[in-house]
């Protein structure tokens, strides 16, 4: 064989390996793009509207076993310039491509929105939604004085307690308040069945006033045994056109500042102090628990017209059907609670 064709077939030779070489590259990067298992480990991921590509890729690095493949399918899927906020569960079967691909289009794993607790103030919601949701806090408080907003869902800015049900949605991260209202209508829709409308009935009461009257109940206590002897007490006294006196209302009057209530705050001129008005108050003082509203469609039956907190001081409270009684009670209360602030002050 000449010399010359000997050369060509030398060089064909190592351009036919150099082919196959970067032939078999592209196909196990693309294999490894699209079909092996990407990550090490769970990785939560939190995207906001400023979030870069970048950090993400660096971010997700850490937990990669092939960080290449990464860069390769960020790049092909454009996520620097499709980039989508939002929550995003990465699992380990997943893979580049799919990671990708997620974060491009918004594929987002929902979270769980958990409202629990006291809930007594604006404040106190929107902090608890914002520290869960991307939204901020006055985000959440503007739409509490959006006016078209709640007379959407049927409410006043004043009703804005009764438009929560505390429990656990599960939400998008990037939800809005219109979704999160949106959630909460159809829970308190699915609570207040035609049944329980009736329920309320028999007490005197509307939906609305059963949320007060719940609202009020859950002020009183924390200790849930005792709501349906607590809504017996005020329906009692309702019943019999009493004024309610309830010291959660006069705590509402004054934003719950106050660390004791006292003779004189009691003369706070608000529609809502239940010691100068009677009847129930124009609005709900707080967000009430399922477990409140249940109480107040399924009260106790008794005949207690007082109640006061137990010198015990464990979270219950003493009932009583006459005023002398309550007096009794009241004192026992007190004389414990003087005794507790000697002891404390003496130390």
């Amino acid at each position: 064989m000449p010399k010359t064709k000997r050369k060509i077939f030398a060089v064909l030779a190592v351009v036919g390996i150099i082919v196959s070489v970067v032939g078999l590259d592209v196909v196990y990067s693309l294999y490894t793009d699209y079909y092996r298992v990407g990550f090490k480990q769970t990785k939560e991921l939190y995207v906001y509207p400023n979030t870069t590509a970048e950090s993400i890729l660096e971010e997700l690095e850490e937990v990669a076993y092939h960080p290449s493949s990464l860069e390769r399918s960020f790049e092909r899927q454009d996520v620097a310039g499709t980039l989508k906020p939002g929550h995003y569960t990465i699992e380990p079967a997943y893979t580049a491509v799919f990671v990708s691909r997620m974060l491009s289009a918004g594929w987002q794993t929902p979270v769980n929105l958990v409202l629990s607790g006291t809930l007594r103030t604006k404040g106190e919601i929107a902090r608890k939604i914002s520290r869960q949701m991307m939204m901020d806090s006055l985000t959440v408080i503007r739409s509490f004085s959006d006016t078209a907003l709640l007379h959407s869902y049927g409410r006043e800015k004043s009703e804005i307690f009764s438009m929560f049900l505390p429990d656990t949605y599960e939400m998008y991260w990037t939800a809005g308040m219109k979704d999160v209202f949106d959630v909460q209508k159809k829970a308190l829709d699915a609570f207040w069945t035609p049944n329980n409308i009736v329920l309320a009935q028999k007490q005197g009461l509307t939906p609305m006033e059963a949320t007060i009257l719940a609202s009020i109940v859950k002020g009183e206590s924390n200790h849930e045994p005792e709501y349906p002897q607590i809504a017996g007490v005020y329906l009692n006294r309702l019943h019999k056109g009493m004024k309610l006196q309830a010291d959660p209302t006069v705590a509402f009057c004054y934003g719950y500042t106050l660390n004791r209530i006292l003779k004189r705050h009691l003369k706070y001129d608000s529609p809502y102090n239940t010691y100068k008005y009677a009847g129930l108050p124009p609005a709900p003082i707080c967000v009430p628990t399922k477990a409140c509203l249940e109480a107040v469609l399924h009260p106790d039956p008794h005949n207690y017209m007082f109640f006061c907190a137990s010198p015990a001081f464990d979270g219950t409270h003493l009932f009583a059907k006459t005023y002398s009684e309550h007096q009794k009670n009241a004192r026992a209360f007190q004389k414990e609670l003087n005794a507790r602030h000697k002891a404390k002050s003496n130390k």
